[in-house]
């Protein structure tokens, strides 16, 4: 029995509250990703700081993934190929924890989502599908 790769990976797109980073998610973030992994550099992180929008234009990504960091909108950036591990650096230089930042993304302050993960996180009652749901 044989697989469509692509079939396969598009049902990941089903999995509510859920962004899982495929090759194709790699491909469409690299340079999001590597604008993000460049603010390991103490110097790049006092150019962004100085000027976001001059030093984001200087890296060859789409607009709307531009704005989305310029935005902090890690769930759109996650949307247009950004992985969480990278992206932690733009929080970490804004100044936010991981738990501070994670807790952006799902709407609740940082206390409800430590206290939600140390009680097991989240349910797997409940929606298991976007297209069930609709």
């Amino acid at each position: 029995m044989s697989i469509d790769i692509h079939e396969y990976l598009a049902e990941f797109d089903d999995i509510p509250g859920t962004r899982v980073y495929t090759a194709a998610r790699a491909r469409q973030g690299y340079w999001m990703n590597q604008f993000a992994m460049s603010l390991m550099k103490a110097e790049n992180r006092v150019r962004w700081l100085a000027g976001e929008r001059a030093y984001i234009d200087e890296w060859p990504m789409a607009e709307d993934q531009k704005q989305a960091i310029l935005d902090r909108d890690y769930n759109r950036c996650l949307d247009l190929g950004g992985n969480i591990y990278f992206l932690a650096k733009v929080f970490s230089t804004d100044g936010l924890s991981f738990l501070q930042a994670v807790g952006t993304m799902t709407g609740m302050s940082p206390e409800d989502y430590q206290a939600m993960m140390i009680a097991g996180g989240r349910s797997p009652q409940g929606v298991r599908s976007i297209k069930e749901k609709r």
